[in-house]
C-alpha cells in the first residue's frame, strides 16, 4: 500500500507502514547507521567503535532497523555482518537531504521535533 492509496474509515490507517518508517529512522543513532551501512557491510563491534556506544545500544539500534526489513545480516564464522536490505533507503535520504536544503532551519526550529524539542507533540483544540 503507497501513501497515496484509497480511503478509510481511519484516515491515519494507510499512513501507518510509512510513519513506522519514518519513526525506524527518526533516532540519530539509528540513521548513522543506515549511513555507515550505505559504504558497505559492517559488524556491530565496528559500531561500537566508529560510534563511541555500548554494544548492547548499538545492537538493539541494528535489531530494531532489522525487525523493519531495512537492515539485513549475513553469518561468517562466529560474525555478522550487517548490510542495507533496500538501496531504496539511501535514495529516499538522499532526497530527504534536498528537502531539508530547502527547508533551511525550518525542520530543526519545529516546536515538536527540532533541536531543544521534547518530542511530544502538544496538540489544542481551536474553540470555534
Amino acid at each position: 500500500m503507497t501513501i497515496d492509496d484509497a480511503f478509510s474509515p481511519d484516515p491515519c490507517a494507510p499512513l501507518d507502514p510509512a510513519a513506522a518508517l519514518f519513526h525506524s529512522l527518526s533516532d540519530p543513532t539509528r540513521l548513522s547507521i543506515v549511513k555507515r551501512m550505505a559504504g558497505g557491510e559492517v559488524r556491530v563491534g565496528d559500531l561500537t567503535g566508529e560510534l563511541g556506544l555500548a554494544q548492547s545500544t548499538v545492537s538493539a539500534h541494528v535489531a530494531c532497523l532489522r525487525d523493519c526489513g531495512l537492515v539485513e545480516g549475513r553469518m561468517q564464522g562466529r560474525s555478522v555482518y550487517y548490510s542495507l536490505s533496500r538501496p531504496e533507503l539511501m535514495d529516499m535520504l538522499a532526497q530527504a537531504e534536498v528537502l531539508l536544503a530547502a527547508t533551511g532551519n525550518a525542520v530543526s526550529l519545529c516546536p515538536n521535533y527540532g533541536i531543544g524539542s521534547t518530542g511530544t507533540v502538544q496538540t489544542t483544540e481551536v474553540a470555534r
